[in-house]
Protein backbone atom coordinates (compact mmCIF):
# COMPACT_ATOMS: atom_id res chain seq x y z
CA UNK A 1 0.00 0.00 0.00
CA UNK A 2 1.72 3.40 -0.85
CA UNK A 3 1.06 6.21 1.63
CA UNK A 4 -0.26 9.20 0.50
CA UNK A 5 1.95 12.25 1.27
CA UNK A 6 -0.04 15.66 1.67
CA UNK A 7 0.76 18.40 0.11
CA UNK A 8 1.79 21.79 1.50
CA UNK A 9 -1.11 24.47 1.29
CA UNK A 10 0.54 26.61 -0.60
CA UNK A 11 2.13 27.54 -4.11
CA UNK A 12 3.18 23.93 -5.75
CA UNK A 13 5.98 23.55 -7.97
CA UNK A 14 7.77 20.35 -8.66
CA UNK A 15 10.62 21.54 -5.92
CA UNK A 16 7.99 22.13 -2.95
CA UNK A 17 6.69 18.39 -3.63
CA UNK A 18 10.36 16.86 -3.61
CA UNK A 19 10.92 18.87 -0.31
CA UNK A 20 8.05 17.87 1.65
CA UNK A 21 8.39 14.19 0.12
CA UNK A 22 12.06 14.90 1.57
CA UNK A 23 10.49 15.91 5.33
CA UNK A 24 8.03 13.62 5.65
CA UNK A 25 10.72 10.52 4.64
CA UNK A 26 13.37 12.04 6.55
CA UNK A 27 10.90 12.76 9.61
CA UNK A 28 9.69 9.02 9.16
CA UNK A 29 12.98 7.35 9.57
CA UNK A 30 14.43 9.57 11.96
CA UNK A 31 14.05 7.29 15.11
CA UNK A 32 15.48 4.42 12.93
CA UNK A 33 18.86 6.61 11.71
CA UNK A 34 19.88 7.96 15.01
CA UNK A 35 19.73 4.53 16.89
CA UNK A 36 21.67 2.98 14.16
CA UNK A 37 24.47 6.07 14.36
CA UNK A 38 24.17 5.38 18.47
CA UNK A 39 25.29 1.56 17.62
CA UNK A 40 27.85 2.97 15.22
CA UNK A 41 29.83 5.74 17.01
CA UNK A 42 29.24 3.56 20.62
CA UNK A 43 32.60 2.12 21.39
CA UNK A 44 31.39 -0.63 23.91
CA UNK A 45 29.11 -2.14 21.15
CA UNK A 46 30.95 -5.42 19.61
CA UNK A 47 32.44 -4.17 16.02
CA UNK A 48 30.21 -6.59 14.35
CA UNK A 49 27.74 -4.88 15.44
CA UNK A 50 28.93 -1.35 14.63
CA UNK A 51 29.50 -2.28 10.98
CA UNK A 52 26.66 -4.09 10.41
CA UNK A 53 24.97 -0.67 11.62
CA UNK A 54 27.20 1.30 9.11
CA UNK A 55 26.21 -0.61 6.40
CA UNK A 56 22.90 -0.43 7.27
CA UNK A 57 23.18 3.54 7.48
CA UNK A 58 25.23 3.33 4.16
CA UNK A 59 22.14 1.53 2.41
CA UNK A 60 19.35 3.62 3.46
CA UNK A 61 17.72 6.55 0.49
CA UNK A 62 19.25 9.98 0.63
CA UNK A 63 16.24 11.23 1.45
CA UNK A 64 15.98 10.00 4.85
CA UNK A 65 18.66 12.66 6.10
CA UNK A 66 17.88 15.04 8.08
CA UNK A 67 19.90 17.45 6.01
CA UNK A 68 18.06 17.07 2.52
CA UNK A 69 15.32 19.18 3.08
CA UNK A 70 15.44 22.68 2.27
CA UNK A 71 13.71 25.83 3.66
CA UNK A 72 11.65 27.17 0.98
CA UNK A 73 9.25 29.79 -0.05
CA UNK A 74 5.92 29.11 1.02
CA UNK A 75 4.68 31.64 -1.63
CA UNK A 76 6.94 31.49 -4.02
CA UNK A 77 8.82 28.13 -4.12
CA UNK A 78 12.26 29.78 -3.90
CA UNK A 79 15.11 27.92 -2.27
CA UNK A 80 17.47 31.33 -1.66
CA UNK A 81 17.26 34.12 0.81
CA UNK A 82 14.33 32.53 2.65
CA UNK A 83 13.66 34.06 6.13
CA UNK A 84 12.98 30.84 8.13
CA UNK A 85 11.17 32.81 11.02
CA UNK A 86 8.10 33.15 8.47
CA UNK A 87 9.54 30.99 5.79
CA UNK A 88 9.18 33.47 3.20
CA UNK A 89 11.81 34.78 0.52
CA UNK A 90 13.19 38.59 1.51
CA UNK A 91 11.52 39.94 -1.63
CA UNK A 92 7.91 38.04 -0.59
CA UNK A 93 8.73 39.24 3.24
CA UNK A 94 9.53 42.79 1.78
CA UNK A 95 6.37 43.25 0.05
CA UNK A 96 4.19 41.25 2.42
CA UNK A 97 5.41 43.84 5.36
CA UNK A 98 5.40 46.92 3.46
CA UNK A 99 1.09 45.85 2.76
CA UNK A 100 1.05 45.32 6.59
CA UNK A 101 0.08 41.85 5.92
CA UNK A 102 2.62 40.87 8.99
CA UNK A 103 1.62 41.09 12.36
CA UNK A 104 4.25 42.59 14.81
CA UNK A 105 6.37 43.56 11.82
CA UNK A 106 6.76 47.57 10.42
CA UNK A 107 9.45 48.95 8.18
CA UNK A 108 12.88 50.07 10.46
CA UNK A 109 13.32 53.92 10.50
CA UNK A 110 16.81 55.55 11.38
Amino acid sequence: MVKKIPTPGCFVNTRIIRDNFKRHMAAEAETERKALKYIAYNMTVPVRARIQAQLKLATMPNYTRMNQPKNRCVVSGKGRAVLSEFKMSRHQFRMAAQNGELPGVKRATW
